[in-house]
């Protein structure tokens, strides 16, 4: 029987991570609201996008990796 190996822990996918730290955001937000669903201005507001333009998390700011640098 074959099983692979797991990648070693130095490997990350960044843009998995923000998604990940997102979501975490939202779900705090919506176990704190009051009313059954989060608003789309709410929902900007957690995320801090502006909604006025249709932007999204198109334009997520690059997370600084280990070592304090930039991915990529």
């Amino acid at each position: 029987m074959y099983v692979a190996g797991h990648r070693p822990t130095t490997v990350q996918d960044y843009v998995a991570l923000v998604e990940i730290d997102l979501t975490g955001e939202l779900m705090i937000a919506a176990a704190a609201a009051s009313e059954d669903r989060l608003s789309p201005d709410r929902i900007d507001e957690v995320l801090e996008v502006d909604g006025e333009d249709g932007g999204r998390a198109d334009r997520v700011p690059p997370r600084r990796g280990p070592a304090g640098r930039c991915p990529g």
